[in-house]
């Protein structure tokens, strides 16, 4: 399983310089250690073995995703744009798809992302056309396209940014993207080889620990979180360290290169690892991909279990989603 990707075009964004809440203020600060990153379970997939050993050094994690009044602060105070916002480049679109590949029609190069859309009925879990749409003006302004707002929801995760996007934010407050490897050290929050971010309890059993998609996907939501998409930042348990939403909710980029044999190729001990030199999915060759890690509202055991600590998944870096956010690290 993959995040469906956007059509691919190179980095315009506004240039952005270093002028942001630089604070650590709605930080944590993860102390240093060692730990078994890699799969718990046989629920796992390939790319999450072989499991092996990492050092991470001390770093500072934001406490919640970045939310959309932190979002907004940034553009307000920046003029950015976002790759939503702007027209897809066709001829940088062709150096990433299979010589041959049609140009899209004119009415699909516009302004635009994805947006979930509930079926029906019982779907092909493998076509995830089924219940992705490509909505002109959806933005992370409008996350559900034209008509959708973030007014009143300004406590919700920003989504529908790319790693481009969410890059540019950690640039302007003095940031970065985590590791793969911070990430799932942050997300065990103390723990030793357990499944979730709260321990190995299953995520349906007891009450709710996360925003995920219960019942049968991608057409039936029990809704027992409370939320059939996205939910206010701080709405479940945080984790050992004090990290909120480390599991559900929305997928978070980092910073690595996504590579599908890395943890095959990883030294069976290494210390404050960046990930691999470059992309290497063998299902899209040719598209580039970074990592995402933490699953999302839409996460159900059927189809991603996403909310696994050790779950990765990837999708080119210019592609937003409705179920797509971030959060920033900082160096001690």
């Amino acid at each position: 399983m993959q995040v469906p990707a956007r059509f691919p075009q190179k980095d315009s964004s506004t240039p952005v310089l270093s002028s942001g809440d630089t604070s650590t203020a709605n930080m944590v600060l993860i102390p240093g250690g060692t730990f078994a990153m890699g799969a718990d379970t046989n629920q796992a997939n390939a790319d999450e073995y072989p499991k092996h050993e990492v050092t991470v050094s001390a770093f500072y994690i934001d406490r919640t995703e970045v939310t959309n009044a932190e979002f907004e602060k940034f553009v307000r105070a920046t003029g950015y744009i976002t790759t939503a916002e702007r027209k897809p480049d066709w001829e940088e679109m062709k150096k990433t798809l299979p010589p041959g590949t049609p140009r899209p029609p004119d009415n699909q190069l516009v302004a635009a992302s994805l947006v979930f859309k509930q079926t029906q009925g019982a779907v092909d879990l493998d076509d995830y056309g089924q219940w992705w749409a490509w909505v002109p003006g959806a933005d992370w302004r409008h996350p559900e396209g034209p008509g959708s707002t973030i007014k009143g929801k300004e406590d919700y995760p920003v989504v529908q940014v790319s790693w481009f996007d969410a890059m540019a934010y950690c640039k302007w407050a003095g940031k970065q993207l985590p590791t793969e490897a911070q990430w799932e050290f942050a997300a065990r929050g103390g723990l030793i080889n357990t499944i979730y971010p709260w321990g190995n309890e299953h995520v349906n059993a007891g009450k709710p620990k996360a925003n995920t998609w219960e019942g049968k996907f991608p057409y039936s939501n029990d809704k027992k979180d409370g939320y059939l998409a996205l939910a206010p930042v701080k709405k479940f348990a945080a984790n050992g360290y004090g990290l909120y939403d480390m599991a559900g909710n929305v997928w978070e980029w980092c910073s690595d290169w996504y590579d599908a044999a890395y943890y095959k190729r990883a030294n069976r001990h290494s210390i404050d690892p960046k990930g691999a030199d470059k992309s290497n999915d063998p299902s899209e060759p040719m598209m580039p991909k970074r990592i995402l890690r933490g699953g999302s509202f839409l996460c159900n055991d059927s189809y991603c279990s996403g909310y696994r600590v050790s779950r990765r998944m990837r999708s080119s870096p210019d592609t937003g989603l409705e179920h797509t956010g971030f959060r920033c690290v900082k160096k001690v």
